[in-house]
């Protein structure tokens, strides 16, 4: 009943990304391979792992089981091997991150540019959303989140900017003819562009704050966006002159000092804690993250 582990490395790619063809471009076979490993890894398990129709395809309960079980050996796996990279003169191999996209917007380009350039050898690899995840489950060494509580064994590692804001700004052709904006309260009165996250909960209340006062608002507008991919939109949208925009300062600095927006209620900005990168202490620490662990520790000091 042993199975190969290439084959068992075949199946788990497949399952995660619910498709044939989908693995296939990771893995670099073509899916007609794919198909026919995962087929001869089922006849030798005695037990089948994927449902499959023309349009879908996705694990089994055994399926699910097995990539549950799977995944943490294989990333393991992937790290002792990694680890003999300590027998080189510099690190090498694949660092994969997790990470918001406000933090592969915001934070990432001024961190991987001199990362990448001291490690040659080592390459990046960034996906960005806006839901938790597991590290571990999906694939990624470790990942960049704001405030959230870390699971146990976790191990956090600030990043970034130790602190940020969240801001408001509308266009000057919105403003002209907007009702009047002197408390956070008259925000119930614009029209205000909002952001959901992946989970589908809106980015609501906004939270406003000045000395010992802060004032929770529900946003109303005309357009919500989805947090992990259309930001962008929402941006374009207000200097369009559509309506408000709430978001990261930095964010928006751009656009306010090139005219296109203009602040809004800056006084009442509320700051935030910036982000930590966080990493199991359960495993080995594979060479590329180790090497970006010193790096960003580096530079804090």
């Amino acid at each position: 009943m042993a199975a190969n582990i290439d084959d068992l490395t075949a199946f788990v790619a497949v399952a995660k990304a619910r498709g044939f063809r989908e693995a296939s471009r990771a893995l670099g076979v073509s899916p007609t391979t794919l198909s026919e490993t995962v087929r001869r890894l089922e006849d030798r398990l005695g037990v089948r792992l994927l449902h499959r129709t023309t349009r879908s395809v996705s694990p089994t309960e055994a399926g699910e089981r097995l990539v549950e079980r799977l995944g943490p050996l294989l990333i393991e796996m992937d790290a002792a091997l990694g680890s003999l990279n300590d027998l080189r003169d510099t690190p090498a191999g694949t660092l994969r991150l997790n990470v918001p996209v406000g933090v592969a917007r915001l934070v990432l380009p001024s961190i991987l540019p001199a990362f990448l350039a001291l490690y040659p050898d080592i390459q990046v690899e960034v996906v960005a959303e806006d839901t938790i995840v597991d590290v571990l489950a999906a694939g990624a060494d470790a990942g960049i989140r704001y405030g959230e509580k870390l699971e146990q064994d976790m191990i956090a590692v600030p990043i970034g900017p130790r602190m940020q804001r969240f801001a408001m700004a509308a266009a000057p052709s919105y403003l002209a003819t907007a009702a009047n904006l002197e408390h956070p309260r008259d925000l119930l009165q614009h029209r205000c562009l909002r952001g959901r996250f992946g989970n589908g909960a809106l980015f609501s209340p906004w939270e406003l704050e000045r000395g010992d006062e802060t004032v929770r608002i529900e946003p109303k507008g005309p357009l919500t966006v989805s947090i992990s991919g259309a930001m962008d939109l929402a941006v374009d949208m207000a200097v369009s002159g559509t309506g408000i925009i709430g978001l990261f300062e930095e964010w928006l600095q751009p656009h306010i000092e090139a005219g296109r927006l203009v602040a809004v209620l800056p006084e009442w900005w509320t700051p935030f804690p910036g982000p930590f990168l966080y990493y199991s202490g359960r495993r080995l620490v594979p060479p590329p993250l180790r090497a970006f662990l010193d790096f960003i520790r580096s530079a804090k000091s």
